[in-house]
């Protein structure tokens, strides 16, 4: 597998008062172009913030990011308007849906940014959801709100898919179908997925856990042989 992503002595802080508080310090590591990785560690420990520097949702405030061959890290406002409309998927917990919008409408809304358009009905029939394709996000459930994030994200047919704890508020049942479906766009489609959460089960299935505290990494964990989700608990 290629590299995809490379972090060299990254860094992110605020200034709170007379202090630096560092939410991201001196962040090394790579991620193959394919791989399933999973980002671990307490709150606070910079889950987010490092999701949001790769997404180029935030700047860093020292050293350089680089995905697909690309300095992100170098862009301006637009190259970053550009490279998170057309390389990156986001999902995050709570959805994001525009509420006045249908889930179809809600998916292409994507043709607005992009030259290649979509067609949103067949994204929502990976997710299983074609026939919910004129139901507003109030007449869906948690479970088929998330899959339409993720429909809406798979139609960017993104090299690089950001999670943000997408299984956080869902039961078990359908977090175990989001996860999958995850999974298998990861092994069929190479997309790399990196997922925050702080459920620990989902590291048995990566092949590369990120372990975060203070800011810091504090492992690395390579997995040559991760386990089916049939074979973790939920």
């Amino acid at each position: 597998m290629s590299q995809l992503i490379k972090f060299e002595n990254v860094t992110k802080g605020y200034i709170t008062g007379n202090n630096i508080l560092k939410a991201a310090d001196n962040l090394n590591f790579v991620i193959d172009e394919g791989e399933f990785v999973i980002i671990v560690g307490p709150s606070g420990s910079g889950k987010s913030t490092l999701l949001n520097l790769l997404g180029g949702l935030d700047s860093v405030t020292s050293g350089k990011i680089s995905v697909n061959s690309q300095l992100i890290t170098d862009f301006n406002d637009n190259e970053l308007t550009n490279y998170r409309a057309k390389e990156v998927g986001f999902i995050f917990q709570f959805y994001n849906l525009i509420p006045n919008l249908t889930a179809l409408e809600n998916i292409e809304l994507i043709n607005d940014i992009s030259n290649n358009k979509i067609d949103g009905k067949k994204y929502l029939k990976e997710v299983g959801l074609l026939e919910h394709a004129e139901n507003f996000p109030s007449e869906l459930s948690g479970g088929e709100q998330q899959r339409i994030s993720i429909a809406r994200a798979l139609a960017k047919q993104p090299s690089l898919l950001l999670c943000d704890e997408p299984t956080g508020a869902l039961d078990s049942k359908t977090g175990y179908t989001i996860i999958k479906l995850l999974l298998e766009l990861c092994r069929n489609n190479k997309t790399t997925v990196v997922i925050v959460t702080h459920n620990i089960e989902l590291s048995k299935l990566a092949n590369k856990i990120i372990h975060l505290k203070n800011g810091q990494i504090e492992n690395i964990e390579v997995n040559i042989n991760p386990q089916s989700i049939d074979e973790i608990e939920w």
